[in-house]
């Protein structure tokens, strides 16, 4: 049985176990309105908005209608200055609906020459990369207008929006009660994205002016008391930083999986405002809501009001870092296997979770993330830095990729150290290939022949006890064998070849070319060794893949 966002499973198993209510999390289950209708027609409660709201916020069309009609400024596009209200049935009028639609090719060129170039064509319906195209020019419109068609499910209404270049993407953590209040916890900047997909998310958003920030609080308020919206939601801005103007995006209906972010800049535990917004008690209410706002823990009493009083603006600045299976060798393309184990340790500064433990996995019709990192200090320096040395310090033993190097490299970018990254930055990164990983290639390839030296030893000694636990003693003349043999390294297309001598039970040393270096190794039950060179000391890490020799050092992974 397929029990992944089974909205029919998960109602069974609420009604059998006689459930109250069903907190959905952050997964696809918590953003389809079937989930809240169902959990209604059974009499269970659902924390979170009422299941039309959560049906119009899921069409692109009526979100951005919704979010004029509150205010909120919108991206040029095909319904520029609509307004509605939502009927008895939580839609859209449809009169006002298909005055934001885009027919056909003719009608998406003369929206876009009124809105300007470039635009998006896209989907109402579409999503995963289907059914949105990027068009410069009429000619593109006319050959993508068709594509864009095909690729949405049938009768998928289309809309065209202008492109907005250079955007960050922002973020604000909003909270609606029972009540008609709404409740901006501050935000987050999610600019790291490889195609639309998150890497980095960090708070507050320094980027953005605070009297800037604060209107975007405030739209987002308008926008979630205007529909009656209850629960944690996100509505998401795409914001210009050369002209300070913001553009909403969307209103993303669940709690996001980088809410921890929010949770340390604010001292708000989300899950928990939910289940108590779900309880029906009024936001202002709330002690660690009370305390956002600077209210003493004895004054449970004082009034709110949530649209004109400020919070204690936070101290701290946290960034998190997404650990998914994915190869950025090739194109950070999915990974499917088994985890060995998983190596992280948390401090007062960082601290982690993972969805997969020791012997665990992931398998191929998962998703690709299986951790999430936290790192903050007093600024954005402090977490920067933090969070690079839980990374470098980190490390994952199994049969599938991660990113976690490059993510190291990321941060140390000049591009991120600065701030002065966008939406498009690491796609043009990972296309142009300018962040690469750094290694030296003499000390890749000779502590690789390190690594493969201790494994033929290890390999060469265990077969010669097993033999000997079972009295057969033919394997005692290939002793000698294991006191001098050879070892192949190919790297970047060159064969190498080591001559190995044993000079004592923990020193080898390794020849090539007439050159001899001396090693000392001391091997570790996590499987790594500890080699030294002189006085210089290296801490190594290797696996056999399909793909040959993955080979981790300072940080780094390599596969030979």
């Amino acid at each position: 049985v397929n029990n992944y966002a089974n909205v029919d499973l998960i109602c069974e198993v609420a009604k059998a176990q006689k459930a109250d209510a069903v907190w959905p999390g952050w997964g696809h289950a918590s953003e389809n309105p079937a989930l809240p209708k169902q959990l209604n027609e059974l009499g269970i409660t659902f924390i979170g908005p009422t299941s039309p709201v959560m049906s119009v916020l899921g069409d692109k069309i009526a979100a951005n209608i919704l979010a004029q009609t509150a205010g909120v400024p919108s991206i040029p596009w095909s319904g520029d200055g609509l307004t509605a209200d939502l009927t008895d049935e939580g839609t859209i009028p449809e009169e006002t609906f298909k005055q934001g639609c885009i027919t056909t090719a003719a009608e998406a060129v003369e929206c876009a020459e009124r809105i300007g170039f470039p635009v998006m064509v896209k989907a109402s319906e579409g999503g995963g990369g289907k059914g949105i195209r990027m068009c410069a020019s009429k000619e593109e419109i006319e050959a993508n207008f068709p594509q864009v068609q095909s690729e949405a499910p049938p009768g998928s209404p289309i809309f065209v929006m202008q492109l907005c270049q250079g955007a960050r993407h922002i973020e604000v953590q909003i909270v609606g009660d029972q009540h008609g209040c709404a409740v901006a916890l501050n935000g987050r900047d999610c600019s790291t994205q490889r195609r639309f997909q998150k890497i980095f998310e960090e708070g507050p958003p320094a980027i953005v002016p605070k009297d800037t920030f604060t209107q975007m609080e405030r739209a987002a308020q308008r926008l979630t008391q205007n529909i009656g919206y209850i629960g944690a939601g996100t509505v998401e801005y795409l914001f210009n930083a050369d002209s300070g103007e913001f553009y909403f995006l969307e209103l993303n209906p669940r709690l996001q999986v980088e809410h921890p972010v929010t949770e340390e800049l604010t001292q708000v535990n989300l899950p928990a405002t939910q289940l108590q917004v779900c309880m029906g008690i009024p936001l202002q209410n709330i002690p660690q809501v009370r305390r956002f706002y600077g209210k003493d823990s004895a004054d449970m009493s004082s009034p709110i009001d949530f649209m004109q009083d400020t919070y204690v603006y936070p101290k701290r600045h946290v960034i998190a870092a997404r650990i998914t299976a994915e190869n950025p060798d090739d194109g950070f393309k999915p990974t499917s296997g088994r985890i060995e184990r998983i190596k992280f340790q948390s401090s007062v500064t960082c601290w982690g979770y993972f969805s997969v433990g020791a012997n665990g996995g992931i398998h191929e019709y998962a998703d690709s993330q299986f951790g999430h990192i936290f790192a903050h200090g007093t600024n954005r320096e402090e977490a920067r830095k933090s969070l690079m040395l839980s990374l470098k310090q980190m490390s994952v033993v199994g049969d599938i990729r991660n990113p976690v190097e490059y993510l190291v490299e990321l941060l140390g970018t000049e591009a991120f150290v600065q701030n002065t990254i966008d939406t498009s930055w690491l796609d043009g990164l990972i296309k142009g290939k300018t962040v690469a990983l750094q290694y030296d290639t003499f000390d890749v390839v000779f502590y690789a022949a390190v690594f493969r030296a201790v494994q033929t030893l290890n390999t060469k000694q265990a077969d010669l006890l097993a033999a000997m636990g079972k009295g057969q003693l033919g394997l005692l003349g290939e002793v000698s064998g294991m006191n001098q043999f050879s070892v192949e390294i190919a790297f970047d297309a060159v064969k190498y070849t080591f001559d190995v001598q044993r000079c004592g039970p923990d020193v080898l040393m390794l020849s090539i070319g007439g050159t001899s270096v001396t090693a000392k190794i001391r091997q570790q039950p996590d499987g790594a060794i500890f080699v030294a060179v002189g006085n210089d000391v290296k801490k190594i890490y290797g696996m056999e893949e399909a793909l040959g020799l993955r080979l981790r050092m300072d940080g780094i992974a390599t596969v030979m």
